[in-house]
């Protein structure tokens, strides 16, 4: 498990509605960080049914939602949880901390 934080961009840089991308500087997990009405979000930047980016599909600020551009799988940005087919399994969901103006994730897993 890493306990290095990655830094993600300054809060300005991540608005109410908006999405951001960073690669765990231990691991290289790609993550994408999500500001959901001003709560901060973290997912591995994967869907978990195709090994494709999360963060080239639409997110939804209102839902608080993901869905990937590839199949149309949603996700629940707030526990990485799948909403529909085709995916089934959970996307990891990361750590996000608000420290010296920025944005904070890493991935945290052991």
């Amino acid at each position: 498990m890493s306990e290095t934080w990655t830094f993600v961009c300054a809060v300005s840089e991540l608005l109410p509605g908006e999405m951001k991308t960073a690669w765990d500087e231990v691991t290289s997990v790609p993550i994408v960080v999500f500001n959901y009405d001003g709560e901060y979000y973290a997912l591995e930047d994967k869907c978990s049914h195709e090994d494709f980016e999360l963060s080239a599909g639409s997110y939804d600020g209102e839902d608080a939602t993901i869905e990937c551009v590839l199949h149309g799988a949603r996700f629940d940005i707030r526990n990485g949880a799948p909403l529909c087919a085709p995916a089934y399994t959970g996307v990891p969901k990361f750590p996000v901390k608000l420290e010296h103006d920025g944005v904070w994730t890493r991935d945290d897993r052991d």
